[in-house]
């Protein structure tokens, strides 16, 4: 009895993955590239940002220190 419960739990578990997986908007090739390419762009200048202030916090403890 119990197995026949497990089945049947499993069993649902796969149907409702499909139907949600069925109702995913992919984005197209170029949606996709776009996307990424900003992402990219924007952490290396937050990165880039990052290591300039950084650098000048370094330089300007060392001239008071």
């Amino acid at each position: 009895m119990k197995q026949a419960r497990g089945d049947t739990r499993a069993r649902n578990f796969v149907v409702d993955t499909r139907e949600e997986l069925a109702k995913i908007v992919w984005p197209s090739r170029q949606q996709l590239l776009s996307e990424s390419a900003a992402v990219i762009l924007m952490v290396s200048l937050v990165a880039t940002v990052i290591y300039l202030v950084d650098n000048f916090f370094t330089w300007g403890s060392g001239k008071v220190f």
